[in-house]
């Protein structure tokens, strides 16, 4: 279940399947003005019953807190009735969900929702299959990086396209769920090609084996060749079409099979047997040793999910907006965004805390990428709150013992705002990293002549 925050317009609610389909919306009023807390509970409830939802996927935006206390509350409720029943809540982030809801793919995906509601269904998704969801964003919309207005476009398009195919690429993509979005993003398949695949699912049902794509109309040899190793197949009539095992590596696997003297299903995952095979003993002409390796690399962790365990903040209770931080607050938080001079920390108070450079580590950093990254979980420390300016200036450094007088002992402002929608991002005064000395008391003379 996937729920949009909002106060005055509602919380906006969606269920989907365990593969992506709409299966429910609805529109519940909690909050300001009309506040139907109970009225909320009830009509979520009843849509946990009739879909056996077990997960609720949680917007970050406007009203994120008041909408998780209103899960926490069905939650229990649900297991006070029905003893046994174990359901999850999960805040996610919804940069790009609004970009999504409004777009021409949106519009042909789920042309019966309204645009607000199709904004719940991405969160649902991106916290369900979040690779198969941001891939129809336009990576700049999501919300990660800085100074976009002030590169070349086309060369910044270009290369954030690149890592979205290479992500896409190192997880691999299920042939019989993906979208055309998804599918579009594999190596070698155009957006033509890929809305074929779909279609030629959709005609003749799921793919059995990887050799019936080339049954799909306008997907010849060559490509097939470039995208058959990142496809996969769950379920099929061949084990190694879940793995990154190219079909054309098939007749090596066949001699390690004979080698071994086992069955496929039982040498997949089996790192005992893999280990003792010698790659040089199966290396011909065609297939050098260093492609055996891969091979028995793949066979030992066959569809092996490249991400680590999936973990979230715990929010403390009681602080749900700016006005509730104090200074020395001990908190913890996921990371937002990294630029060099700091990274931003999501507290769960609706406005990000900047963690300067200079207080990620007692050691020296030269930029905040080679400490954290965003979606990395910091326990932090509130240095200043300015509720005037909206702005929370926080600490790694745990030990720390008061709030810093900017990056040259002169008061320069260590805090820095996200910018909102259409905003640009600057850096903030004073996001050099320290200096010492004579270099100090220049950089605080350069910065009282600006």
């Amino acid at each position: 279940m996937g729920l949009d925050p909002g106060i005055r317009t509602g919380v906006k609610v969606a269920v989907v399947s365990d593969t992506g389909k709409v299966l429910d919306t609805s529109t519940v009023y909690p909050h300001e003005p009309k506040r139907d807390w109970d009225g909320s509970i009830h009509t979520l409830g009843r849509l946990c019953a009739t879909h056996g939802v077990n997960l609720i996927a949680i917007g970050n935006g406007t009203a994120s807190r008041e909408t998780d206390k209103l899960a926490a509350d069905l939650i229990k409720k649900i297991q006070q009735l029905a003893p046994g029943t174990h359901i999850e809540k999960v805040v996610v982030s919804e940069a790009g969900a609004s970009v999504y809801s409004a777009s021409e793919f949106a519009s042909k995906e789920l042309p019966e929702l309204d645009v607000s509601l199709r904004g719940a269904v991405s969160i649902a998704r991106r916290l369900q299959d979040p690779l198969a969801e941001l891939v129809k964003i336009e990576p700049k919309a999501i919300g990660v990086g800085q100074y976009q207005h002030d590169v070349n476009q086309t060369a910044m398009a270009h290369a954030l396209n690149a890592v979205v195919e290479d992500c896409v690429n190192a997880v691999g993509v299920d042939l019989n769920t993906a979208s055309a979005p998804l599918l579009s993003r594999v190596s070698g398949l155009s957006g033509a090609v890929a809305s074929s695949i779909v279609r030629w699912r959709d005609t003749n049902g799921a793919f059995r084996n990887r050799q019936q794509l080339l049954d799909v109309s306008g997907l010849g040899a060559k490509t097939f060749e470039q995208a058959a190793g990142f496809l996969r197949i769950r379920g099929g009539d061949n084990p190694l079409d879940l793995s990154g095992v190219h079909p054309e590596t098939y007749p090596v696997v066949q001699k390690m099979l004979a080698a071994a003297g086992r069955p496929i299903t039982e040498l997949m995952g089996k790192s005992d047997v893999i280990r003792s095979l010698k790659p040089e003993a199966f290396a011909d002409e065609r297939f050098g040793a260093i492609t055996v390796k891969d091979i028995l690399a793949e066979l030992e962790k066959p569809g092996r999910d490249p991400r680590p365990d999936f973990k979230v903040a715990r929010f403390n209770d009681g602080v749900e907006d700016i006005k509730d931080l104090a200074e020395g607050m001990v908190l913890e938080g996921t990371v937002s965004n990294v630029a060099q001079f700091g990274a931003f920390v999501d507290l769960g108070v609706h406005q990000d805390g900047l963690v300067h450079v200079s207080q990620l580590s007692n050691k020296f950093v030269n930029d905040a990428r080679e400490v954290v990254k965003a979606g990395d979980i910091v326990k932090v420390k509130v240095l200043e709150v300015d509720l005037a300016r909206k702005r929370i200036s926080l600490t790694m450094k745990l030990d720390a013992p008061g709030a810093p007088r900017g990056a040259a002992g002169q008061g320069a402002d260590n805090s820095y705002r996200p910018a909102g929608r259409g905003e640009r991002h600057a850096a903030p005064r004073g996001a050099a990293q320290p200096a010492e000395g004579a270099m100090a008391a220049a950089f605080a003379k350069l910065q009282t002549k600006r």
